[in-house]
């Protein structure tokens, strides 16, 4: 027998360790461990960090065996892991229908348990006795699963198991945007069972979803159907969500060491090395000790301070807390592990060093890792004085099975047994390695022979939809359908993925399904709800959106493919060629380069080879026939089509009598295949469906014809009468006569407000009786003049109906969702409070809409642009989220407030037209607008009159230089183009008196309902002052007001605002604004850099409805926290900011005075009495804002100041 060799020494101890504190508890017959000898339940989390080193040492007894024993030994090891890992799966399933609920709700009531029975899997605690919404745990399970999979451990069985395991895939998906109660089970650090969004939750689901993706749950010895699917936009969204929390770690927590888990080992979820780096050196500085680290600042647990009846905690009993938080051991092994993954051999050092300081010898001389080390209760004063130099003592369970385990773990790593590589077969740790360039592959297609002709004039020659057969173009809400059968099991009653929309991500990689290739277009050409696609501009800034997005965050391998579909949508005016705009897109893509993105164009059969390509083998006709299942009949449908004859390659011509029974069979397989289409919402069938009897029998339905056979635009009527609506004997209005008027109005505009009448009066179902009894409904004359009038792009109508007919805004959901994960709280409505609603926690898209309109207060255009605007915030958030630093709560009323200010500034108009021409504007031109404002540049509004379309106001967006003048001008160019000369003549009739500028007389007359709550917008108080003598002015004149405005509106604060608040807080009673008091005891509760500060200092400071004077406000308090940066030890009881602010106010107007300033130029604010000057004054020089504050901060303060060398000046 040989002997036993140094190396396999030290493993057996290693073993005897594992099995003594370990394995010892382990249960025979459900394999669950126990979290301690006095808690006998099983945690998740807990039982899967335990088993770690029991998996750990397998693999370094397989790979070092000197014998014979030792590979049984591994084996041995390995099943325990088996047994623990099935067990917890067990515990799962028996909550099937938990997971299944939980998919649709997100909800805490639904989700599954975080701790079960060790001996039976049942569960312990009642559903809402616990903080069971734990997305890290079952994250953790999941990510455990794949990578122990992959190190060839055979642990799921059946396909029952597969399905169960595809559907916590859908459960952990969401997990970007649901608010848990952490790896902690605490929620919010007050203790109170409030759920937050936590980036230890977030990181591990990435880390999951990632891990499982394709992945083989049988190993070797699986084949399609055992695959697990996973759609990357998901787990892109939590990449996205991650990077802008850390090194945040949730709203009430600045810094968290769980963080640790998700920025190293096991999860390795953040792919930016630097934030990754970031993140580490705050855990390390602000929460590491003598013992280990803290769990997070002012964290109570098992600390002498803390009540141990009592559950909850007070809010500002926090403060206790400081100073005194336990510190764990645990993060210690986790630091040990990190170091051996980024090769830090002296981290590797000081860490094992200082944790085997901190380990308790057990009986046997074993070492074990305590849970934490708490202060003694007698020295708690003396720790308080002077933090980290008392002696702490260990308590709570020991050893904590979850540190021994990494501990161990770390120690066989360290010493040679393990490579990371052995532990991370997924390849992990690579996560921050750079990523090769991406290049997109764009195949553009026409929907018709005539679109592919008008395309070949301009030289793009591109194929039809019917040319790339076999290849399958379908729409990407099909591809939603597909992915709602994945996962599918009636046995366990489980439904497969919730229908959600697909992703830039999902629609760029090409499908097999039943044996055929699939590509699908984009999910925003699917949009047809709504008015965005009507916008050609939109499209093709949707599209850049989208490429720009694909190229950071592809990840897969093969390159993406986008299917853009040329539609007749895209056309000109005439219907004969490409739309400009379109058209320039089309040639940046043939260049290779657009959006930030390298492309390559091509025909799709070309890129069959390069593009990444996915199997659904779930698709794949199984044993039992799904024939109720709409997406497989409409696939069969497809799929079983008589192909047009000339696209049928030669082999595949049919014998006579079956080729007679194909053409008996095709018009009606493609009526119903149409059905079919319909009941899935697929608009536009013509194009998916690419057969020339189809699009014949298309052209052919019309929906209803004319009522209206006079001259539409209205150009030769001269005649509108103001709407004086008729009455019949009782003083009711007359509905008959209002249809009767329908007939004979001249413009568009009168005959939606007639029709916005009736359907307010007698409903969208009323019959009109127009032309015939019962004639058509409201609705669907109002669905006939939508039509109608998106073809003349008349933007502010088109908005209007689609207010009356409540549109549904696609995708208005996801982007509040995408809004509110990224943090951000959202307004909407105009302040003050109660009008203007927040809305804080994801909400169901009709309780949106729905809140939405209350806020506007039943204005339909304000309500559609408060969509709108919306839509576009959540588009920015995803390409530029550093828009938005320091902004935490959005406010969407005021947002368009300012867009009409800006508007009415720059055009020097109205009101009145002001508000017109910004619901006038297309949806391009809006989000440009919003664009501008959120970047904070200067910039300047020009109107550009189109020749050929010549009814719409279109403006231009320049950005504005040092000097106030747009870079055209100062560089004193003049252009000369046919544009500017018309924009002239048009300003001089303007000017001259005439008609407003570039409006048709009637066509884009807003009147009656619809203009009743438009000059809402801007009529109120300092707006329309501003907009008076507008045309003497310098143009560097309000420039300081109009950028308080903005950042008023947007919140925007200076860096580090937040914190210097806090420390005002420290040293006075409180701050008063607007009779709103923020109490100093606020900073008992929250730590300066917690979310959870910044949104309630900036609540206080919502109060205030003027942007400008919120922003003179904001300026004031930064002048005391000036203050307090001396060595004050008070500055007083409760401060009124306004006081200072008036105060300061004073002393500029009677300094103005002094100098000579007439009462004009003094004028005041009726509103809030300050000097409009002042509010047009730069902060800093000899009449600065700043200047006078801080004299006012410093008469009001000037009691508490050290009187020694402190001179007023």
């Amino acid at each position: 027998m040989r002997s036993r060799s140094n190396s396999g020494v030290r493993l057996d101890g290693y073993g005897r360790l594992v099995q003594q504190t370990i394995l010892r508890h382990q249960d025979a017959v459900t394999g669950l461990l126990p979290a301690s000898a006095d808690h006998r339940d099983a945690w998740v989390r807990d039982n899967v960090y335990g088993i770690l080193a029991v998996w750990g040492l397998g693999l370094a007894y397989r790979k070092n065996a000197d014998r014979d024993e030792d590979k049984a030994k591994a084996y041995e090891l390995e099943q325990s892991v088996v047994k623990l890992m099935r067990g917890l799966l067990q515990c799962m399933m028996r909550q099937v229908d938990k997971v299944e609920a939980f998919k649709y709700s997100q909800s805490t009531r639904d989700c599954l348990h975080a701790k079960y029975n060790t001996h039976t899997c049942a569960t312990v605690v009642g559903d809402h006795e616990w903080g069971h919404l734990q997305m890290d745990a079952t994250s953790l399970y999941l990510l455990m699963l794949a990578q122990m999979t992959a190190s060839g451990l055979h642990i799921i069985h059946s396909l029952d198991e597969v399905n169960f395991i595809q559907n916590l895939v859908f459960y952990i998906e969401a997990a970007y945007k649901t608010a848990d109660f952490g790896i902690w089970e605490r929620g919010d650090k007050t203790n109170q069972g409030i759920t937050e969004l936590n980036a230890s939750s977030v990181g591990m689901a990435k880390a999951a979803l990632e891990a499982l993706d394709e992945l083989d749950l049988f190993g070797a010895k699986g084949g399609p159907q055992s695959v697990i699917r996973v759609l990357s936009d998901e787990v892109q969204h939590c990449q996205s969500i991650l990077h802008s929390m850390l090194p945040r770690a949730s709203t009430s927590k600045e810094v968290d060491a769980s963080v640790l888990s998700v920025i190293s080992y096991p999860a390795f979820a953040v792919e930016d090395s630097e934030l990754v780096e970031i993140t580490k050196q705050e855990i390390i500085t602000k929460l590491q000790g003598r013992y280990g680290c803290c769990r997070f600042l002012r964290d109570g647990y098992r600390t002498p301070k803390e009540d141990p009846n009592r559950l909850y905690y007070e809010p500002a009993e926090l403060k206790l807390f400081e100073n005194i938080e336990c510190e764990w051991p645990l993060f210690w092994a986790y630091l040990i592990i990190d170091g051996i993954f980024s090769g830090n051999m002296e981290q590797v050092q000081e860490y094992r060093e200082a944790l085997e300081g901190v380990l308790i010898k057990g009986k046997n001389g074993l070492r074990l890792v305590p849970e934490l080390y708490s202060v003694p209760p007698d020295k708690v004063d003396e720790e308080y004085r002077n933090p980290h130099t008392v002696d702490r003592i260990p308590m709570g369970k020991l050893p904590l099975m979850w540190g021994q385990s990494l501990y161990i773990l770390g120690c066989l790593m360290a010493e040679g047994f393990l490579a990371p590589g052995e532990i991370d077969p997924l390849n992990r740790r690579f996560a921050t390695v750079p990523k090769p360039d991406v290049v997109v592959q764009v195949c553009i297609l026409a929907e018709t022979e005539g679109i592919k002709a008008a395309l070949r004039k301009e030289d793009i020659d591109v194929e039809t939809v019917a040319d790339v057969y076999p290849i399958r173009v379908q729409p990407a809400r099909i591809l939603s359908h597909i992915y709602a059968r994945l996962g599918r099991n009636k046995q366990m009653c489980l439904t497969g993925r919730p229908y959600r929309h697909m992703g830039v991500l999902g629609t760029s990689k090409l499908y097999n399904i039943r044996k055929n290739i699939f590509t699908f277009t984009p999910q925003f050409i699917d949009q047809q709800q709504f008015y965005l696609a009507l916008d050609n501009k939109m499209i093709v800034e949707m599209l850049r959106t989208d490429l720009s997005y694909l190229c950071s965050r592809w990840r897969m391998t093969g390159q993406p493919t986008i299917t853009f579909p040329i539609s007749h949508t895209m056309l000109d005016e005439t219907g004969s060629s490409v739309h400009p705009t379109v058209l320039a897109m089309l040639r940046k893509l043939q260049d290779g380069y657009f959006g930030g993105a390298r492309i390559q164009t091509g025909k799709l059969s070309e890129f069959l080879t390069t593009s990444c390509r996915t199997h659904l083998s779930f698709m794949d006709p199984g044993p039992e026939a799904d024939t109720y299942d709409e997406v497989a009949q409409y696939l069969d449908h497809l799929l079983q089509r008589t192909v047009p004859q000339s696209n049928l390659p030669p082999t595949a011509q049919r014998g006579g009598l079956s080729r007679f029974r194909a053409a008996v069979h095709t018009t009606r397989d493609l009526m119903s295949l149409a059905s079919k289409a319909k009941d899935l919402h697929v608009q536009n069938v013509g194009m998916y469906v690419p057969s020339k009897i189809f699009q014949a029998s298309q052209q052919s339905v019309k929906l209803l014809s004319s009522p209206h056979q006079h001259d539409v635009d209205g150009k030769s009527h001269a005649l509108h009468a103001e709407m004086n609506l008729p009455r019949d004997e009782d003083g009711n209005v007359d509905c008959k006569a209002l249809v009767d008027q329908l007939r004979i109005c001249p413009t568009l505009q009168e005959q939606a407000d007639i029709l916005y009448m009736l359907h307010i009066l007698k409903g969208p179902e009323w019959h009109t009786g127009l032309d015939s009894e019962p004639g058509p409904t409201v609705k669907e004359l109002l669905t006939e003049l939508y039509v109608r009038v998106g073809d003349t792009r008349q933007w502010a109508l088109i908005r209007y109906i689609s207010g009356i007919l409540k549109k549904k805004v696609e995708a208005l959901d996801e982007a509040c969702t995408d809004l509110l994960s990224h943090q951000k709280h959202l307004t909407v409505g105009l302040p003050p409070e109660p009008r203007e609603k927040t809305i804080s926690a994801p909400i169901p898209y009709e309780e949106l809409v729905c809140l939405i309109d209350e806020a506007s207060e039943k204005n339909l255009s304000v309500s559609i642009l408060t969509q709108e605007i919306m839509v576009y915030l959540a588009m920015c958030m995803r390409t530029q989220p550093t828009l938005f630093a320091e902004m935490f709560r959005i406010r969407i009323g005021l947002i368009i407030q300012v867009m009409a200010t800006e508007l009415a500034h720059s055009l020097r108009c109205s009101a009145g037209e002001a508000t017109e021409n910004l619901m006038n504007l297309s949806p391009s031109d809006m989000k440009n607008l919003l664009y501008h404002i959120l970047s904070g540049k200067e910039f300047g509004v020009e109107r550009s009159v189109r020749s050929v379309d010549s009814s719409v106001t279109t403006i231009s967006i320049c950005e504005v230089g040092a000097v106030g003048a747009t870079k055209p001008e100062r560089a004193g160019i003049v252009r000369l183009k046919s544009e500017i000369k018309q924009q002239l003549d048009k300003r001089r009739q303007s000017l001259t008196g005439s008609k407003p500028l570039s409006l048709q007389s009637g066509d884009t007359d807003l009147k009656s309902s619809l203009s009743a709550g438009h000059a809402e917008l801007l009529g109120k108080g300092s707006f329309s002052r501003m907009l008076e003598d507008q045309g003497s002015k310098d143009s560097r004149q309000g420039q300081w007001q109009r950028r308080r405005r903005l950042d008023g509106a947007l919140n925007r604060v200076p860096v580090g605002f937040y914190q210097n608040v806090w420390k005002v807080l420290q040293k006075c009673h409180g701050l008063s604004v607007e009779g709103f008091v923020l109490p100093s005891s606020t900073t008992r509760e929250m730590t300066p850099g917690e979310m959870k500060f910044a949104v309630h200092v900036e609540s206080v400071l919502n109060r205030v409805p003027q942007p400008e004077y919120r922003q003179l406000l904001v300026e004031a308090i930064l002048v005391l926290t000036m203050l307090v940066d001396m060595e004050v030890h008070t500055i007083g009881g409760i401060i009124a900011v306004e006081k200072i602010l008036h105060t300061a106010n004073n002393l500029f107007y009677e300094e103005q005075k002094a100098l000579g300033a007439d009462d004009h130029m003094l004028e005041r604010d009726p509103t809030t009495g300050i000097c409009s000057l002042l509010y047009d004054s730069a902060p800093s020089g000899r009449f600065g804002t700043m200047t006078y504050l801080s004299k006012s901060a410093a008469m009001y303060v000037y009691d508490f100041l050290p009187t020694d060398g402190c001179s007023m000046q």
